[in-house]
């Protein structure tokens, strides 16, 4: 028995699939001899039309699934361009060639294929690769009518994948949810003609799609991810060889599956997963030990939604014990003390993604994120100490947000003016989270149709597919409106962070003189301020190094009054020297001995508790 698997573009060219890497792996090891084949066209695709653009295209999933729904629905090209073109007006007159591009080199790296062996094809489908994956799967059909095709991954939820199987007959089955033995079964299906396996789903030439019984109690997940053996990735390489590509691939890696938080009410990435499972630190240990060795490769990308913490504390305990300079980039919740990112840097991890979303507590609460504002400040403060890269989103427009809430994201993003720059995400509405599942509780009066995908899709197919990303009838002009200050402050955040002269200086440092403390404060298209602390407030301020109750200051400083302290804690909030929410403060300098280059002198302005 021979299994392909593909992933098409619009993948990252410089990792390989995980997805098949893992299934390849766990297939090789069933009984039953099953031999299989990964294919990484996106490799090839990123070599032909330039890694520089290729880049660019996959960094916006709408005009990746433009210029391949132009390819497979030609009569609605212009919808499909007009959609490109909005998303990257940079690329726009290039929107001709690139689809030409695309389907000339299908059509040459088909004929380097041979199927003729081949009892089951099939498509990883996640993020941006849905258009790119039924083109290819059009065009393969049409030259092997009687090879199986199937498509399982991210985008294959039940409610997208009844639809998929209704409307495209070059997709003969689906797998929803995790695929490692719902594949495996599906192959002994096609060959031994026995009972459709749980979680897939079959298109049938008459009636209505068949399907196996479906939900957490028939679904064949991997009870024990310990028990799974390392993704083989030897093909990407391979076919990195065969076009003489000489980057260094980063490998992704897992830790576990699913959400151990899983409350965000925004979200709906965990839609195929049942429940949250994780590996011991040891299994991930061992696998990564195992990658290096086979691939000569030193940086590593976990797909975990959420590490465990317990358990990647005491990974990173373990890589920093081991002799390797290994870099990690991984997705946490916001880590809670400063001990924790110095394990987490000190074991490798250089790249964090941490679920900000907001930085406003009310909005934080609509989200059901269980953080504040002043929380999220603190962890881009612990990432700017321990020389962490902290990349997040700041969703703009999220539905029923108040002119209030705008207000509280403006001053907060005053204060978090010295640390590297979140990146603006407006709300879409995903299917299957809380949001969409109680419209009613957000202010949406109805759920629509993407506009984006009315241009991606003729009518006559549209009206058939349930797509994970929706439309939505509510406050949505009043949103933008109400938003437009918040994207234009945060685009001057990142322009002055673009500007700066020496990056590798904190734009806010201070300096501990003992009886004394001197901060060093950037400002946009201004001159450098340098402020000095002394005696009492210098201790103030150093107590406030994490969030910190203003009564416990009180209690801790017995000398001063509290009408002293909140002017003082008043004072330095306005100098965007210090972050409270009334309650809680937070000092916003971080250490720093480093020599400011260039420097600009301005007045010292001293502060003391009065």
């Amino acid at each position: 028995m021979h299994v392909t698997l593909i992933s098409m573009p619009w993948a990252i060219f410089y990792r390989p699939s995980i997805q098949m890497g893992a299934l390849a792996a766990y297939l090789e090891r069933q009984e039953g001899d099953i031999r299989v084949t990964c294919l990484h066209p996106y490799l090839s695709v990123a070599d032909t039309i330039g890694f520089d653009d290729y880049r660019i295209i996959s960094n916006n999933p709408w005009a990746g699934e433009a210029l391949y729904s132009a390819l497979l629905f030609p009569g609605n090209r212009a919808g499909a361009k007009k959609l490109f073109c909005r998303e990257l007006p940079e690329l726009a007159r290039r929107f001709g060639q690139l689809t030409e591009r695309l389907a000339d080199h299908f059509t040459r790296w088909l004929d380097r294929q041979d199927f003729s062996n081949c009892t089951l094809l099939g498509f990883s489908v996640c993020f941006s690769q849905l258009a790119a994956s039924l083109y290819g799967a059009k065009i393969i059909k049409q030259l092997h009518p009687d090879l199986p095709i199937v498509f399982g991954g991210s985008t294959c939820t039940p409610a997208v994948g009844t639809g998929l199987l209704d409307v495209f007959s070059q997709v003969d089955y689906l797998v929803t949810g995790e695929g490692e033995q719902p594949l495996a079964d599906l192959v002994h299906h096609i060959c031994q003609k026995g009972p459709l396996p749980a979680n897939v789903r079959q298109r049938s030439s008459i009636g209505p799609v068949r399907h196996s019984p479906q939900g957490c109690g028939q679904n064949r997940e991997q009870s024990d991810l310990n028990r799974l053996p390392t993704p083989d990735y030897s093909s990407y390489f391979q076919e990195m060889a065969a076009l003489n590509l000489s980057f260094i691939p980063e490998l992704p890696i897992e830790f576990s599956r699913g959400c151990w938080w899983n409350k965000c009410s925004f979200c709906n990435l965990n839609l195929q997963w049942c429940g949250y499972r994780y590996k011991n630190h040891h299994k991930v240990y061992a696998e990564v030990a195992d990658l290096v060795e086979r691939h000569q490769c030193l940086d590593f990308f976990f797909t975990d939604n959420a590490l465990p913490p317990k358990e990647a504390r005491s990974f990173f305990h373990r890589t920093k014990a081991a002799t390797l300079d290994l870099r990690f980039f991984a997705e946490i919740r916001i880590p809670k003390t400063g001990e924790e990112c110095q394990i987490y840097r000190h074991g490798g991890l250089r790249v964090i993604q941490v679920g900000i979303e907001a930085l406003c507590d009310r909005l934080l609460q609509q989200m059901c994120k269980g953080t504040t504002t002043i929380d999220n400040i603190h962890a881009m403060k612990m990432a700017a100490i321990f020389g962490i890269t902290l990349e997040g989103n700041l969703i703009l427009e999220f539905p029923g947000s108040t002119e209030e809430d705008v207000r509280q994201t403006l001053a907060a993003l005053a204060a978090v003016l010295p640390y590297r720059p979140l990146q603006a995400a407006t709300f879409f509405l995903g299917d299957g989270s809380p949001v969409s599942n109680h419209p009613q509780d957000y202010g949406i009066r109805a759920v629509t149709t993407h506009p984006n995908n009315q241009l991606l899709f003729p009518k006559n197919i549209l009206h058939r597919l349930d797509l994970p990303v929706k439309g939505y009838r509510g406050d949505r002009i009043i949103q933008r409106k109400r938003w437009r200050p918040v994207r234009q402050a945060m685009g001057a955040w990142a322009a002055f962070h673009a500007s700066r002269k020496n990056p590798a200086q904190p734009a806010l440092a201070m300096r501990d003189g003992k009886s004394f403390l001197l901060i060093r404060q950037e400002r946009p298209n201004q001159p450098t301020l340098h402020h000095r602390l002394t005696g009492l407030s210098r201790d103030i301020y150093l107590a406030c190094d994490r969030p910190i109750p203003k009564k416990k200051l009180l209690q801790r400083f017995r000398t001063i009054k509290e009408a002293q302290l909140t002017r003082f804690i008043n004072d330095l909030r306005a100098k965007h020297l210090l972050y409270s929410d009334g309650t809680r403060c937070l000092a916003l300098a971080v250490r720093s001995n480093a020599t400011p280059k260039n420097r600009r002198d301005s007045p010292v302005l001293k502060f003391r508790v009065s």
